[in-house]
């Protein structure tokens, strides 16, 4: 029997792509709605004065899933498609890992996993902001689910490269 936490990631490896069929519109006010309440704080700090009156993009390549993102007046911003400076590409899996602080985000844009194209000025700066956000600012059930998926990928990716490095027996 699956444990709940890797049932949890088995559907929701089953309903992720289906987001990149919801039409932009809602995903933009789903998005803006939900990282402007969970973000609160740190854009009342101005945490994210970098993103000020500049556009980056942010793909998940496997999903086929992007959006342009941008921060006015202290707000979260989302378009389709605007003139964005910085590109950070990956699979979900791997903003996963960044997100539930499983993967150190130097390895994740070292080994590649994660890419930075275009202002690494700003693409960097974007990077340590994602990494000096603290999780105490998210609702506790929000970290815990972020988390307890991080550790079921983190986990399951540990055991497959257990398993390439095996000796052939």
């Amino acid at each position: 029997m699956l444990n709940p936490r890797t049932h949890l990631l088995k559907l929701g490896e089953r309903l992720l792509p289906l987001a990149a069929r919801t039409p932009f519109l809602l995903q933009r006010l789903a998005l803006e709605r939900s990282l402007n309440q969970v973000l609160a704080e740190p854009l009342g700090e101005g945490a994210f004065e970098a993103l000020e009156g500049r556009w980056m993009r942010l793909e998940v390549a496997d999903l086929q899933l992007a959006w342009c993102l941008t921060c006015t007046r202290g707000r979260l911003r989302i378009a389709a498609r605007a003139p964005f400076e910085v590109c950070i590409r990956g699979n979900w899996r791997e903003f996963l890992l960044l997100a539930s602080r499983q993967e150190d985000p130097d390895t994740l844009f070292f080994r590649r996993r994660l890419v930075i194209e275009g202002d690494t000025d700003l693409g960097l700066a974007i990077k340590n902001l994602i990494d000096s956000l603290d999780p105490d600012n998210l609702p506790v059930w929000l970290w815990r689910l972020i988390q307890g998926a991080g550790e079921e990928v983190a986990q399951a990716a540990g055991s497959a490269a257990a398993g390439r490095t095996q000796p052939a027996g």
